[in-house]
């Protein structure tokens, strides 16, 4: 009989295959957040709703039925993909730091959580218009209220957010198989995501004159998509860095 192999509490953790395909298919999830998010937010509510005037939203709504709940279905497809991105960037980025890599998949699960949810709000507003729900009152004056708890709700998980660019931009920076540029853009952007949240709830007359900040989040999470999907990630340098050394 022999004996049963025993396994050391040092060991390296179980790497992936192949991290460079990895690293491409985080690339693609990333770039379909980013087109799905963008196609949602301004090329459809931004252009049906108008904050100012509750009748002319419904009448937007109404009219664009069928493209307002594509919208729901993009948002909804854009929250999956964002899970599922969480869990392939923790293993990429885990070499770089496991605890640090793990609060960064967590603090970005509760932000796709809290996104998810904040549609619900978004149906809502449809419901109420179409009579779906039937509602006391007139549906026109309420469905705003919905529609802002809608965004508000996607700011809010926007904060969750913030954390997660931090601490990723700080494990790409760490990481060494991945330019420290990107890792610097990444904290930016969550420097800027983090302001404009707080801007939402805390002094929303600003909120305006700040949005175009929000290019530096573009740039720098367009350009991370890029760069997974086109360049991926130094095989050689990420097996490097496996191992029970880097813990946080």
């Amino acid at each position: 009989m022999t004996d049963s192999p025993t396994i050391s509490s040092t060991a390296p953790y179980t790497t992936p295959d192949n991290p460079a395909a990895m690293a491409r298919l985080a690339g693609i999830l990333y770039l379909a957040i980013i087109v799905l998010g963008i196609w949602s937010e301004v090329f459809v509510r931004a252009a049906l709703i108008n904050p100012a005037d509750p009748a002319a939203t419904a009448g937007n709504i109404l009219a664009a039925q069928g493209l307002f709940k594509a919208s729901l279905a993009a948002d909804t497809i854009m929250a999956l993909c964002d899970v599922a991105l969480a869990v392939l960037l923790y293993a990429l980025l885990k070499p770089a730091g496991a605890v640090t890599a793990l609060a960064a998949m967590v603090f970005r699960l509760i932000q796709a959580a809290l996104i998810a949810m904040s549609l619900l709000n978004q149906y809502a507003a449809l419901a109420v218009l179409n009579g779906t729900w039937p509602v006391a009152g007139d549906p026109a004056q309420l469905a705003p209220l919905y529609l802002n708890a809608h965004s508000h709700g996607y700011d809010l998980g926007l904060v969750f957010f913030a954390v997660n660019s931090g601490l990723t931009g700080l494990l790409v920076i760490r990481s060494g198989y991945f330019p420290k540029a990107l890792g610097y853009l990444l904290i930016a952007a969550g420097a800027v995501y983090f302001t404009g949240s707080t801007l939402r709830f805390m002094a929303p007359h600003l909120l305006g004159s700040f949005e175009p900040a929000y290019a530096v989040c573009l740039i720098a999470e367009l350009a991370f998509a890029l760069w997974l999907l086109i360049k991926g990630v130094d095989t050689e340098k990420w097996r490097g860095k496996t191992g029970p050394a880097n813990s946080l």
